[in-house]
């Protein structure tokens, strides 16, 4: 009987770990989906690992997080929001995530693919491509 309560209680607080997990992870997702909808690259900056690889158009690059912002700040200045919107999202294994999302600025339609993986309890941006289609 006591190992049956043990258990229940170690179930009973991973799911409770779980869900705290998954509600953090969901806030994340809101504020960087919601940084693209407006047109914040300092919000989206935010999430940005160290070193982040960009492809804007075809125009790849290595860059430091302060500089990726700039770029993502010049292609929103360019390019201003209209919409954003997730139309898929994946999961490889339990840190790797990726979120493939249309982009539409001054009647143009763009390709969002973000990936990220998860550390600790933040959720990190390597690599972003905004390709027009």
């Amino acid at each position: 009987m006591k190992k049956l309560l043990t258990a229940i209680f170690c179930l009973f607080f991973l799911g409770i770990f779980s869900l705290l997990t998954n509600a953090a992870t969901s806030n994340e997702n809101e504020v960087i989906f919601s940084s693209l909808k407006n047109g914040s690259s300092k919000d989206l900056a935010k999430f940005f690992e160290n070193g982040i690889e960009l492809n804007i158009n075809g125009n790849q690059g290595e860059y430091s997080k302060n500089q990726a912002e700039l770029v993502i700040r010049d292609f929103f200045k360019k390019y201003p929001p209209e919409n954003f919107e997730i139309i898929h999202e994946g999961f490889s294994g339990d840190q790797i995530k990726h979120y493939i999302g249309t982009y539409t600025s001054l009647g143009e339609s763009y390709r969002i693919l973000l990936r990220g993986k998860q550390q600790e309890e933040e959720f990190r941006i390597y690599s972003l491509e905004i390709i027009k289609y």
